[in-house]
C-alpha cells in the first residue's frame, strides 16, 4: 500500500435550503489499513445524486441521515489497492458506497466486482449501477407498461429519466420525456429515441401534456414532484400507474414540501400511484444489470455521464449541478485517474 494520507468530505451542519460549502468540513486523515476481511479502495469516480440532500436531514427516513462528523454518504467506482479478503486481489475493479473522499477501508462482502474493460467505470454507477436498476424495477414492477401505452418522464435527460424512456422504448410503448432547455429535449428525443419531449422552461406543460398524450399517460414515472407531478395527475388515463421515484424540485424547500394538488385523479382514473426505493430490490440488482447489459451490447440501450474532475474538494459545488438543471447525464465526480 503506498497511501498514506487520505482527504475527506465530513458533514458539518444540517443544510437550511440549498447546500453551501460551510456545511461541509474537509479534513485529511490517516488511511485505515484493511482489517480481516477488508479491503483498502482507491476511489476513482463518485455517483452524486438527488436523494443525497435527503440524506443530510435529520429525521425518519428509508435510510438513516448522515450524521454531523461522519464522512458523506456516496456510492462510487475504484480499484483495491491493499487487500485482506482472499476474493479481491490487487487491481480489481469494484463499485460500493465508498463516501466523499479519496480512500475507503470497507468490508469485501459490501463490495460488488466490475469489468472495466467490458464497460467505463462511470457507467457502472449510472445505467449498469443504482440509477439504472432503479429505472429498471420502478419501471418494470411498478409501473408495468404494457406495449402502446404512453409513458411520460420527468427529469428526462438525467440518469434514471434517460433510462427509463429507453427501457420503455425497448417495451413498444410511446414515451414523451419532461426536461429543461432544448439541448436536453434534443438529446432524449434525437439520441435517445423518445417520440416527443417536453421543455418545461418554456412550454406551458399542461397544454404540451394534452397534445402530446392525446389519450391520456398511461404511466408516469416521477424524479421531480411539484407543479409536474400535478400536471401529469390531469392527464392520467384509466388504470395508469404513477411511479414516485423522487422529487428534486422539492429538496431544497425552506417551506412544506408541495404535494399534489390534483390527487382525486387518481380516484376518478382508478389509479395508482407508489413511491418506489431501489434498496428494496437488493436481492434482485443481478437480474437488473443482467437485462441493461444485455440491452447496452445490443445498441438498443445508450448511458451518458456527465463526468467533473476536481477531486472531493469540488464536491459542494458538484453537488449544486443537481439541484440548478445544470447536469446532463449522470453526474459523476472524477476523484483520481483512472
Amino acid at each position: 500500500m503506498n497511501a498514506t494520507a487520505n482527504r475527506q468530505v465530513k458533514l458539518a451542519a444540517r443544510p437550511v435550503g440549498m447546500p453551501k460549502r460551510s456545511d461541509w468540513e474537509f479534513v485529511t486523515s490517516d488511511v485505515r489499513e484493511p482489517g480481516e476481511g477488508e479491503v483498502l479502495v482507491k476511489v476513482l469516480y463518485l455517483s452524486l445524486d438527488p436523494a443525497m440532500r435527503g440524506w443530510m436531514n435529520e429525521g425518519r427516513s428509508y435510510i438513516p441521515p448522515v450524521k454531523i462528523g461522519e464522512v458523506m454518504r456516496a456510492g462510487g467506482a475504484g480499484v483495491v489497492i491493499a487487500s485482506n479478503d482472499p476474493t479481491y486481489t490487487i487491481g480489481t475493479h469494484v463499485t460500493g458506497t465508498f463516501g466523499i473522499q479519496e480512500f475507503a477501508t470497507v468490508a469485501g462482502k459490501s463490495l460488488t466486482r466490475v469489468d472495466a474493460s467490458a464497460a467505463p467505470l462511470p457507467v457502472y454507477l449510472n445505467v449498469l449501477g443504482m440509477p439504472g436498476i432503479t429505472a429498471y424495477f420502478g419501471l418494470t414492477d411498478i409501473g408495468r407498461p404494457q406495449s402502446g401505452d404512453t409513458v411520460v418522464v420527468s427529469g428526462a435527460a438525467g440518469a434514471v429519466g434517460m433510462t427509463v424512456g429507453q427501457i420503455a422504448k425497448i417495451l413498444g410503448c410511446r414515451v414523451v420525456g419532461i426536461a429543461g432547455g432544448p439541448e436536453k429535449c434534443a438529446f432524449v428525443r434525437d439520441e435517445l429515441g423518445f417520440d416527443a419531449a417536453i421543455d418545461y422552461k418554456s412550454e406551458d406543460l399542461g397544454a404540451a401534456l394534452r397534445a402530446n398524450c392525446p389519450d391520456g399517460i398511461d404511466v408516469y414515472f416521477d424524479n421531480v414532484g411539484g407543479e409536474t407531478l400535478d400536471a401529469c395527475l390531469a392527464r392520467l388515463d384509466r388504470g395508469a400507474r404513477v411511479v414516485i421515484c423522487g422529487a428534486i424540485s422539492q429538496y431544497n424547500n425552506t417551506t412544506p414540501v408541495k404535494g399534489p394538488s390534483n390527487y382525486l385523479s387518481l380516484l376518478v382514473n382508478r389509479a395508482s400511484m407508489q413511491g418506489m426505493v431501489v434498496f428494496d430490490y437488493a436481492a434482485r440488482y443481478g437480474e437488473a444489470v443482467r437485462a441493461m447489459a444485455a440491452w447496452i451490447a445490443e445498441g438498443k440501450l445508450k448511458s451518458r455521464e456527465d463526468i467533473v474532475s476536481g477531486g472531493v474538494d469540488a464536491f459542494p459545488e458538484t453537488l449544486l449541478r443537481l439541484f440548478k438543471g445544470e447536469n446532463f447525464g449522470k453526474l459523476v465526480l472524477q476523484v483520481a485517474d483512472a
